[in-house]
């Protein structure tokens, strides 16, 4: 199976690519998104490229990268009554929501803010600068991936 590459959001104050790199590999839980969980549960591999975009903050840009650590399996903050991703229709046996473990890969030289992406023509078509995109997760192509990794001062 080819690897295929993604952006995935995050709020900062939340959880940052800092954080991120400070602990290694995380759980990316607390997606209620349906489309979002689809990526994740049906088309994520182990080993795939994220880019690790920093959301609701000034300003708003890809931090880094990270890499697909495991295949999607029931986000247990679903079943947690006192967890603010709490589902009252989700079970043990008929999970709802997934999520995939993510590994720290690096942190770009340069924040590329969105601005910056905004500017690129060659990343035009990129789904997060679609009016109206929402997505905490959305599919890149290898080429915008590796355009970002360059803006960012990685040598890929």
């Amino acid at each position: 199976m080819a690897k295929k590459f993604w952006l995935m959001k995050s709020e900062p104050d939340e959880f940052s690519i800092l954080d991120l790199k400070r602990v290694k590999k995380e759980a990316w839980s607390g997606v209620r998104n349906y489309q979002a969980r689809n990526f994740m549960r049906d088309e994520m591999s182990v080993g795939d490229e994220v880019l690790f975009y920093h959301s609701s903050t000034n300003p708003p840009g890809v931090a880094g990268i990270m890499t697909i650590a495991s295949k999607a399996y029931p986000d247990p903050l679903q079943f947690k009554k006192s967890s603010k991703y709490y589902d009252e229709k989700a079970s043990k046996e008929n999970p709802r929501w997934f999520l995939v473990d993510v590994k720290f890969k690096a942190i770009f030289p340069d924040y590329v803010t969105l601005k910056k992406l905004k500017d690129e023509k060659k990343l035009a078509e990129m789904k997060i600068l679609q009016k109206g995109n929402r997505l905490s997760i959305t599919p890149v192509s290898a080429s915008h991936f590796n355009h970002i990794c360059k803006l960012g001062g990685l040598k890929l």
